[in-house]
């Protein structure tokens, strides 16, 4: 099937024969030595230094030409932003042959292409630094025009591309004509590099783990199933990788952490998205008291380093992450949002208190996702400033060592901040037999129906046969995080390529 063209890109692919027939290559693969950026340039151009900037060379894309017969004056946009060329016919091409000039600039040069110039910073007329060019140089072709985005002459951005379909689908795009979204994603890395430098000071060692497995276990979710065709069996993506983070502490690491991809066949949501990165550590010698304190110091240190203080925006919100947090039990959090104490409830009186409530829930939910079911309908979206909820039921969590000095409870806490969970911490379960006696539970769910019970996984069982030492874990949702710290209504605005459905296309 043709592929089908609009009339500017038919244009565009006219101009792209034209160039080559001209002889000038329209994709060249030779090195072009950029040594200057178009923010570094504005920034540090001064009259009395100007030597120091006669002969610079820069690339980027063409964002915008004004045609002034033998002048031309271009805008092109670099990673670190924009910055105008003047270019004059007489400068690029002092001889005779003008054929160049005609060809190229006058009439090759589109919105999108990839240019090259070198030549002197100067200050226009209008007091505009800009580059005077003495050489142009065509690096790629642009064959499909780039949404039409108004600029001012501040370079503030007015008719911003807002649709998601193209913002989410075509990503490559919508970085360009948004410049807003690349500084999203810049203090994302940003982020991460505060969170590896933090750990890295505490004596915490990086480490990966396998995404692949045969058991798919540290989590309660559904997993995405696959098939190892070499050795016959199915596998399993990832959907958390804290089991084999535990068997390192086995092995005798004292802390290791992992920022991890999972994946979990869930839906999707402005807070979900089937694929994304947790970052889990593990840490002997520790409990849960310790884990909330270190927690605190690292999301003020996240807050400070993006923003310069503790007190984050977040929509109409001012979220305050200067420790200490707040911490509740999640019994007591019930309690203050319903009037209901459930802590002595079996799932009977659960189940009542969830019809009375109009809580819809299934008959394969034993007593731990009941709990969760009240928590997350009744109270869960009241804690907007930072709150430690701790001291949950041993039904709703497998892996967690039971509680030292309340039966029935084990030492986990979840970070809420803005109604949502951000963070899972335990003192983790080292009692090997417990640990199975835990994992058999699980299975009996899973044959009452439920499709996120664990599996039991018998090397880690083998593993903690061996004797893990006590320990204290924790997972931070990452995207979810960006999406807090920097404003953002929707996780998919802090993943580069979130999950969509498949597009068709006409050929």
């Amino acid at each position: 099937m043709s592929q089908q063209l609009s009339e500017q890109e038919i244009i565009r692919r006219e101009k792209l024969d034209a160039l080559k027939a001209a002889g000038i290559e329209p994709y060249p693969a030779a090195l072009y030595p950029v040594n200057s950026y178009s923010t570094d340039i504005k920034n540090g151009f001064t009259e009395e230094q100007k030597d120091a900037y006669a002969n610079v060379c820069v690339a980027g894309r063409i964002m915008s030409i004004n045609d002034k017969g033998k002048v031309f004056f271009i805008k092109i946009q670099d990673s670190k932003g924009i910055i105008q060329l003047y270019v004059r016919r007489d400068d690029l091409y002092p001889g005779e042959d003008k054929n160049e000039w005609e060809v190229l600039v006058k009439r090759g040069l589109d919105l999108g292409d990839y240019i090259g110039v070198t030549g002197f910073v100067f200050v226009t007329k209008t007091g505009e630094t800009s580059i005077h060019a003495q050489s142009l140089t065509l690096l790629a072709k642009s064959l499909k025009p780039l949404p039409v985005v108004k600029r001012d002459e501040e370079g503030n951005v007015f008719d911003e591309v807002t649709d998601p379909e193209f913002k989410y689908r075509q990503r490559y795009a919508d970085l360009v004509v948004n410049p807003d979204v690349k500084e999203v994603f810049l203090k994302r890395t940003k982020l991460v590099n505060t969170i590896r430098e933090f750990l890295n000071e505490q004596g915490a060692i990086e480490v990966d783990t396998p995404v692949l497995q045969a058991i798919p276990g540290g989590a309660a979710a559904r997993p995405f199933i696959t098939h190892h065709n070499a050795l016959d069996v199915p596998m399993y993506m990832r959907i958390a990788n804290e089991l084999y983070l535990k068997r390192l502490i086995v092995g005798g690491f004292d802390w290791v952490y992992e920022f991890s991809r999972n994946f979990r066949n869930e839906g999707m949501d402005r807070t979900h998205n089937p694929e994304f990165t947790v970052l889990e550590w593990y840490t002997a010698y520790k409990d849960y008291f310790w884990m909330m304190e270190i927690t605190e110091q690292l999301f003020e240190r996240i807050a400070i380093a993006l923003h310069g203080t503790t007190e984050v925006k977040l929509g109409d919100k001012i979220i305050n992450y200067k420790a200490p947090f707040k911490r509740i039990s999640i019994f007591d959090a019930i309690k203050e949002n319903t009037g209901i104490d459930i802590s002595e409830m079996d799932e009977a009186g659960l189940r009542d208190v969830c019809k009375q409530l109009h809580i819809d829930v299934a008959p394969s939910m034993g007593k731990g996702k009941l709990i969760d079911e009240i928590f997350g309908s009744t109270s869960e979206h009241t804690f907007i400033q930072p709150t430690f909820i701790i001291d949950y039921p041993v039904e709703m969590s497998p892996l967690t060592k039971k509680h030292r000095s309340k039966p029935g409870l084990v030492e986990r806490f979840e970070l809420m901040v803005n109604g949502k969970e951000l963070a899972n911490a335990y003192t983790e379960l080292n009692d090997p037999i417990d640990q199975r006696q835990r994992f058999e539970d699980q299975v009996k769910l899973m044959q009452r129906g439920d499709d996120e019970a664990m599996f039991i996984d018998y090397d880690f069982l083998r593993a903690l046969e061996y004797g893990m030492p006590p320990t204290s874990g924790i997972g931070i949702g990452i995207d979810r995080l960006c999406m807090f710290m920097m404003n953002q209504v929707s996780i998919q605005d802090v993943l580069f390529f979130p999950m969509m459905r498949p597009e068709k296309f006409d050929e």
